[in-house]
C-alpha cells in the first residue's frame, strides 16, 4: 500500500483502501470524472469531490516530502544533523512545523544577532541565557568591550540580548505559544492611513475597525485586503490580550529575578515585537487569506456550476440581437447547430428611430429562416429592444428571451472567436455569443474565462492558481455530467472532456471537417494520436445520436456493451428494444450480472442510463418577462417585482429585476427563518419574487427582501 494512503484516509476519513485505489487509478492516468463515473467499485462510489481532495491531498504530501528532503540535505551540508533532529525532521507532519525545525538553519541573511556574534558577544549572551551568576552584568559586559565595534556596557548587553532574541524567536516553544494565543483570541484590526479619508472613502466602513479573526467572513476579509493593497487602509493582526502572552513567553526563558533575568526579560520583548509577532502575524494573515480565498472560490465554483448547468434551448434556429442605442441593434441568424446563417444592423432605437424598417427587416428573417425563438443581449438597449420585439406579430409567435451577456464582449475579442468566425468582426461575434448561450450555455460559457462571466465574489483578489485550478474542475465537472455531442461540439469543448485536450480536441474536429459525421464511438480510434487509453477515458462522455449503435448516444461506457448486449439476448431482445420498452427493462435481475468488476453501483448506472438515453439533465429554457420599471428612479419601497438571480455571495444575494442596476438581498432578507448560506436557498438563474426595501439614488444601490413575499 502506498505510504501516502493511510495518511490521506485518517485526514479526509476514508478508507485506506479507497485512497489506495484512487492513488492507483490516478497514477494510471485515469481522470476524475472517468473515476467518479465508470470505477465505482474500486472507490466505493467515491465522488468526484472527495476524488479531488484525495488527488490534492496526495500533491500536499508529496511537495512536503520533497520540501523535507531540502530541509535534511541542507542541514547536513552545515554538519548539523543529529539523529534526534533527523527524526524530528521525518515526523514533521505539516509545513509549519518543518520549517520551525529549519528556522534556526536556514542560511540568514545579516542580523543584528550575527552582525553581534562576529562581534564576538555569543559567549556574553550564553552567560546571560543561563542567568547563573549573581555577578553585575556590567562586570558580566566589560571584557567585551572592543574601542570601535563595543565602545560601551550597553552595546555589549544591547548586543548579547540581539543574539538572546533570536534564540528566543527560533525556539519552537516560543513560536507555538504566540501560535496558541493567537488561534484562540487574535482580533484583525484595520486603520484609515492618515490623509486617506476622502480619497479612500469607498473604505470608510473599516476606518476603525476591529472584530475577531476567527469571526471575519471571507468578503470583509478580502475587502480589507484590498484596502490595505491599495493604500488606504493598515492592518493588524494580534491577540486581544497582548501583555498576557508577552507574560506567558517569559515565563518560559526568565527563570529569576536577577539582573540577567532582566537583561532576558527585555530580549523577550524586543523578540515579540521585532521578530516573532510578525512572522506568526503573517502566518495567520496567510492562513486567514487561504481561508478566504477558499470560500470565495467555492462560492464562484457553485455559481459557476449553476450556470454552466443552466437550460438550454436545445437545436433550434434562433435570432440573436446584440442590442445597442446609437451604433444600433447587430443581428445575427443561427441554425440548429449555431451556425451563421446571416446577420446584419437595425435602429430600432434613439437617435435614428427606424422602427417600420427594422420591424420589416426582423419578420422578413424570421419568416426566410423559420426562427423559433429569439434571443436578446441582457446589456445595454436590451429591455428596451425586448420590449420592440414584443409589439411585432410574428406568425407563428416565436419565445422572446432576454439572454446574460456577461463576457460576450470578452469572447468577441478572444482567439477562439477568430478561429471560429475569422471573417466576422467584433460585433458579430458577439451577437454570435448572445445566440449560442441561449442555444446551449454550457458550449458557449466554457469559451470565456469564467473571472469574466460575473458571478464571482471577489475574484480578483483570491490566489490566482488556485481560482484557476478550481474552476477549470467545475467547467470539466459539468461538461463530463452533461456530456458531449461528438458531431457538433466545438474544439473548446471537447477540450474539456475526460482524457482528451487542445491537441486531441482539434485532431477530433479535423477529422470531422475531413470525413464528416462520426457514425459510431468506435470510429474514434481513428483520429490521429488518440489512442486506447484517450479512448477509455473520453468515449463514455461522447454522444453520437442516431448513429451506429443505440449505446453511443448514452453514457454506457463502450467496455458494457457486450454485457448489456447480454442482458437484451437473456430477455429475448435487441439492445434497441430494451431501450425503448420499460416492460422489457424491467424483467432485468441485474444480480445475474455481477462479477468481480462488474457491481451493482455500475450496473444501476446502467439501467439508469438505459432509460433516459440522450437525456439532458439540464432541462429547457423558459422565456421569462421583467415587470415594467425601466430605471433605478422608477422604482418605490414596498414594490413587488419579478427579478433573476444574477450571483450568489456570502453576504447576500444580487437579483436582476429589468434595470441596469442589480438589487441586492442581503442574507438577512432571504428567508423568514436563519439562513447561514444563501446558497441553500436560492440558486443561479432562478426566478424569484422580491420586495424593495431601500433605494440609494446617490450610490445606485438597491436593497430587497425576499421574506414574506
Amino acid at each position: 500500500m502506498s505510504p501516502y494512503a493511510q495518511r490521506i484516509g485518517q485526514t479526509l476519513g476514508i478508507a485506506a483502501q479507497q485512497v489506495e485505489a484512487v492513488l492507483r487509478l490516478l497514477e494510471d492516468g485515469a481522470t476524475i470524472p472517468f473515476i467518479a463515473r465508470y470505477r465505482k467499485e474500486a472507490t466505493g462510489s467515491l465522488d468526484e469531490v472527495r476524488l479531488a481532495e484525495v488527488q490534492y491531498a496526495y500533491a500536499r504530501l508529496r511537495e512536503l516530502d520533497k520540501r523535507r528532503e531540502a530541509v535534511l540535505k541542507s542541514i547536513e551540508e552545515q554538519g548539523k544533523l543529529t539523529p534526534s533532529l533527523q527524526e524530528a525532521i521525518l515526523k514533521a507532519e505539516t509545513s509549519t512545523e518543518l520549517e520551525d525545525l529549519y528556522l534556526p538553519y536556514r542560511p540568514k541573511r545579516k542580523t543584528r544577532a550575527t552582525i553581534a556574534v562576529e562581534r564576538g558577544l555569543e559567549p556574553l549572551a550564553r552567560r546571560l541565557f543561563e542567568q547563573r551568576d549573581a555577578v553585575p552584568v556590567d562586570i558580566l559586559a566589560r571584557p567585551f568591550l572592543k574601542e570601535e565595534e563595543v565602545p560601551t556596557i550597553e552595546d555589549a548587553l544591547q548586543g548579547a540580548r540581539d543574539i538572546v532574541a533570536e534564540w528566543i524567536s527560533e525556539d519552537r516553544r516560543t513560536r507555538d505559544r504566540v501560535r496558541y494565543h493567537l488561534a484562540r483570541s487574535a482580533v484583525i484590526s484595520a486603520r484609515v492611513v492618515k490623509g486617506k479619508e476622502v480619497e479612500g472613502a469607498k473604505y470608510r466602513d473599516y476606518f476603525a475597525w476591529s472584530e475577531p479573526l476567527s469571526q471575519c467572513p471571507s468578503h470583509r476579509l478580502l475587502a480589507m485586503r484590498r484596502g490595505e493593497q491599495e493604500g488606504f487602509l493598515r492592518l493588524r493582526i494580534a491577540p486581544e490580550d497582548e501583555e498576557a502572552l508577552l507574560q506567558a513567553i517569559e515565563q518560559l526563558w526568565v527563570k529569576k529575578s536577577s539582573e540577567a533575568g532582566q537583561q532576558i526579560q527585555i530580549a523577550v520583548r524586543d523578540a515579540y515585537r521585532r521578530l516573532i509577532h510578525p512572522s506568526i502575524e503573517t502566518e495567520f494573515r496567510n492562513s486567514s487569506k487561504e481561508r478566504a480565498d477558499a470560500e470565495a472560490v467555492e462560492v464562484f465554483a457553485q455559481n459557476l456550476r449553476q450556470l454552466l448547468l443552466a437550460p438550454p434551448l436545445g437545436e433550434r434556429r434562433v435570432l440573436a440581437i446584440d442590442p445597442g442605442f446609437r451604433t444600433g441593434c447587430k443581428v445575427v441568424v443561427l441554425d440548429a447547430n449555431g451556425n451563421l446563417l446571416e446577420h446584419t444592423t437595425i435602429y430600432p432605437h434613439e437617435p435614428q428611430r427606424q422602427k417600420e424598417d427594422s420591424r420589416k427587416t426582423l419578420l422578413h428573417l424570421v419568416e426566410r429562416f423559420r426562427i423559433e425563438a429569439i434571443g436578446v443581449g441582457n446589456g445595454t438597449a436590451g429591455r428596451e429592444t425586448m420590449d420592440f420585439l414584443r409589439d411585432i406579430p410574428f406568425t407563428p409567435p416565436v419565445d422572446i428571451f432576454l439572454v446574460n451577456e456577461a463576457g460576450a464582449s470578452i469572447y468577441s475579442a478572444s482567439a477562439v472567436a477568430r478561429e471560429e468566425l475569422p471573417h466576422e468582426d467584433v460585433t458579430v461575434r458577439g451577437a454570435v455569443s448572445i445566440g449560442r448561450r441561449l442555444q446551449d450555455p454550457l458550449a458557449e460559457l466554457v469559451k470565456i474565462d469564467p473571472k469574466n462571466i460575473g458571478v464571482g465574489q471577489y475574484q480578483h483578489d483570491v490566489d490566482p492558481k488556485l481560482l484557476r485550478e478550481r474552476l477549470e474542475f467545475t467547467v470539466t465537472s459539468c461538461v463530463n455530467a452533461v456530456g458531449v455531442n461528438l458531431n457538433t461540439a466545438s474544439s473548446h469543448l471537447l477540450t474539456y472532456v475526460s482524457g482528451l485536450g487542445p491537441i486531441l480536441a482539434q485532431n477530433i474536429t479535423a477529422y470531422r471537417a475531413q470525413n464528416g459525421p462520426f457514425r459510431s464511438r468506435e470510429a474514434l480510434k481513428k483520429v490521429p494520436r488518440l489512442g486506447e487509453k484517450a479512448f477509455e477515458q473520453c468515449a463514455g462522455f461522447l454522444r453520437i445520436r442516431n448513429g451506429d449503435h443505440p449505446l453511443d448516444n448514452t453514457a454506457v461506457h463502450p467496455e458494457r456493451y457486450a454485457l448489456v448486449e447480454q442482458m437484451a439476448r437473456d430477455i429475448g431482445c435487441t439492445v434497441k428494444d430494451l431501450i425503448a420498452q420499460k416492460a422489457l427493462r424491467a424483467k432485468i435481475d441485474l444480480r445475474r450480472y455481477l462479477s468481480d468488476d462488474v457491481g451493482m453501483p455500475t450496473l444501476r448506472d446502467i439501467l439508469s442510463e438505459l432509460d433516459k438515453p440522450g437525456l439532458d439533465p439540464r432541462g429547457k429554457a423558459q422565456p421569462f418577462e421583467f415587470a415594467p420599471v425601466r430605471s433605478i428612479e422608477d422604482l418605490a419601497p414596498g414594490m413587488v417585482l419579478p427579478g433573476i438571480v444574477s450571483n450568489i455571495t456570502n453576504f447576500g444575494v444580487f437579483v436582476d429585476i429589468g434595470i441596469k442596476v442589480n438589487g441586492l438581498v442581503h442574507i438577512s432578507q432571504l428567508a423568514d427563518k436563519f439562513v447561514r448560506n444563501p446558497a441553500d436557498v436560492v440558486r443561479l438563474n432562478q426566478r424569484v419574487r422580491v420586495r424593495v426595501v431601500e433605494i440609494d439614488l446617490e450610490r445606485q444601490r438597491i436593497a430587497l427582501s425576499m421574506r414574506g413575499v
